[in-house]
Parts: C-alpha cells; sequence; structure tokens
C-alpha cells in the first residue's frame, strides 16, 4: 500500500495552531436572572433608606449650617453660628448630665430586673408561661399612652397612688411624685421599668434559653454552686444577649423625649430637660431649625461613637 509524504513546505512550516479563545463567557441566563431578582428584592428597601433616611440626614446637615427659622425658611449659611449657639446655651450642658444620669439609672435598674424576671421565668414549670405573658404585657402598650396613665397615677390631687398612701397612714399630705427634681426621675424611671422589663426579659429569656442543659448538668456534677454556675456559665453564655440589650437600653435612654415631655415637661425649674427635649424647644418653641439640626448632629455623632465603642469592647470580651 503506498502512502503519500507530506509536502516539504508543509514540513518544514506547519500550519499555524489556532490561539485558545480568551474572551470573557457571558453569564448563564439562570445566574443573570438570579442577579436582577436579587437587586428587585433589595430595590424597595434601598429606596425606603435612601427617602426615610439619607436624603432627611443630608437635609438636616445642610440646616445645621445655614440660619433657618422655622417659620422663615432657609436664609443663607451662617456656620458655625448653630453649633455655637447650641454650645452656649445655658441648658445644653444641664441637659447632657440629666441624660447621662436618667441612661445610667434606667440601664442599671431595668437590665438587672429583666435578667431576674427571665431566670425566674427560664424553666418550664407550672405557671411559667402566665408569668412571661403578664411581665411582656406592659410592653404592648405605648409609651405616650403608659406615660399619660402614670401622669394620671402620679397625681397629687386626682391620682390613687397618694390617696393609698394617705389611707394607710404613711403620709399626712399629699405626694408629689412629680414635684421635686429627684422625685421626678424616680418616677419617670419607674415608669420606663414598668413598661419595657418584659421587653428586655424577653430578649435575655432566648439567650438563656439558648444555653445547653448539659452544660449545667455538668457543673452541678462537679459540684457547682447557683452562684458558681450563674458567674461562670450563665453570664458568659449570656453576653451576647446582654450586650444587644445595653445596646438598645443605652440608646433608647439617651434618646428620652416621650416620657418626659408627658410626665414632667422638662420641670420643675428644668431639671429633667433631656437633650431630644432641648432639640423640641429650639425647634418648635424658639423656631429655629438651624441649632436644633446642628444639636441633632452633635446627638448622631455621640451616639455612632458610643455604638462604636461598645462593639470595640464586646469584641475584646470575646477575644479575650
Amino acid at each position: 500500500m503506498h502512502v503519500k509524504a507530506p509536502d516539504r513546505a508543509t514540513a518544514e512550516h506547519p500550519p499555524p495552531t489556532r490561539p485558545p479563545d480568551r474572551s470573557p463567557r457571558t453569564a448563564p441566563p439562570r445566574r443573570h436572572s438570579r442577579r436582577i431578582q436579587g437587586l428587585g428584592y433589595a430595590a424597595p428597601t434601598a429606596v425606603f433608606v435612601t427617602v426615610f433616611f439619607l436624603l432627611p440626614l443630608l437635609l438636616v446637615g445642610q440646616m445645621s449650617l445655614d440660619d433657618w427659622p422655622l417659620l422663615a425658611g432657609d436664609q443663607g449659611v451662617n456656620a458655625p453660628e448653630n453649633y455655637t449657639d447650641v454650645m452656649d446655651s445655658p441648658l445644653f450642658w444641664p441637659a447632657v448630665r440629666f441624660t447621662l444620669l436618667y441612661t445610667a439609672v434606667v440601664t442599671v435598674v431595668l437590665l438587672g430586673l429583666a435578667l431576674l424576671l427571665a431566670l425566674l421565668v427560664q424553666e418550664s414549670r407550672p405557671g411559667a408561661g402566665f408569668f412571661r405573658t403578664v411581665y411582656f404585657l406592659p410592653g404592648a402598650v405605648g409609651l405616650a399612652s403608659a406615660s399619660l396613665l402614670f401622669w394620671g397615677l402620679y397625681s397629687p390631687t386626682t391620682g390613687p397612688l397618694s390617696r393609698i398612701l394617705e389611707h394607710l397612714g404613711l403620709v399626712d399630705d399629699p405626694v408629689s411624685f412629680l414635684g421635686t427634681p429627684t422625685s421626678a426621675l424616680l418616677s419617670t424611671v419607674f415608669l420606663v421599668v414598668w413598661k419595657f422589663a418584659g421587653f428586655y426579659m424577653l430578649i435575655l429569656l432566648v439567650g438563656l434559653q439558648r444555653i445547653p442543659h448539659e452544660v449545667y448538668e455538668a457543673a452541678r456534677m462537679d459540684g457547682a454552686s447557683r452562684g458558681q454556675v450563674f458567674r461562670s456559665i450563665t453570664l458568659p453564655l449570656l453576653r451576647p444577649s446582654l450586650a444587644l440589650s445595653l445596646l438598645l437600653c443605652v440608646t433608647g435612654s439617651l434618646l428620652a423625649f416621650d416620657q418626659f415631655f408627658v410626665l414632667t415637661k422638662g420641670g420643675p425649674d428644668n431639671s429633667t430637660v433631656t437633650v431630644v427635649q432641648l432639640i423640641y424647644r429650639e425647634a418648635f418653641q424658639r423656631l429655629n431649625l438651624g441649632t436644633a439640626a446642628a444639636l441633632s448632629i452633635l446627638v448622631l455623632g455621640a451616639l455612632l461613637l458610643l455604638n462604636a465603642l461598645q462593639f470595640r469592647g464586646l469584641r475584646r470580651s470575646d477575644e479575650s
């Protein structure tokens, strides 16, 4: 059988090979449709955040730099006059000190009571579900409604609390629960604890129920006491729930407004004016949106800094 020999020119110069195709391949249709679907799901949230958070924040930032009376509109830039006026206000530093004091008292009392309630209803025993519901019920009442309710209870003339104390012989005259700075603070703290103790109890209860029972059983087999179990097991494993509760409680207390606006109106003698009340006064009583916006920016910056420090401290404690 005769086989044809290859051509000499073809042997010396072989045909060039075709380079590999390095052009980018288009995504499969299914992946492309998933991306469009994901953008469609995220679009409503993005629009909501933009319209109701980013744009108002930019407007507040502009107000803080402009002379902006409530009834006259933008009168032009006057920065940094709004910020200096806030600092020079005679109520600014007393409001800051009172807000910090109120935050400290509420945080300690509220979280301590919430943890105690969560421990009491932790176990599934007869009546535990009933008490969980009872503790949480005040949280269903709006804060403004609860404040109005307690304003009626605290009234020295028509409120029942003062009459009950007089009937029991504990006091001789009607009690003014909101008449002094100390009593006004403590009365407001009592309202807030009554309103939110069940809410924070629920957060801590979820954290407690996530702790494995095997850990407690092993500790009991080793002879650990209840105090040792609480310090060495419950508190460390409950740290995420405590951190969330602390963050919510501190932020909410620094932004307190409704309870003091309804109960005390900032009195007596401006002793219970919070920072948010001061913003309200600047905007709707002094009719100066510029200084109110400047104070709002300062409060926002303080909250961001405080939350960052809290997250950093919690991260360090988790690493250690």
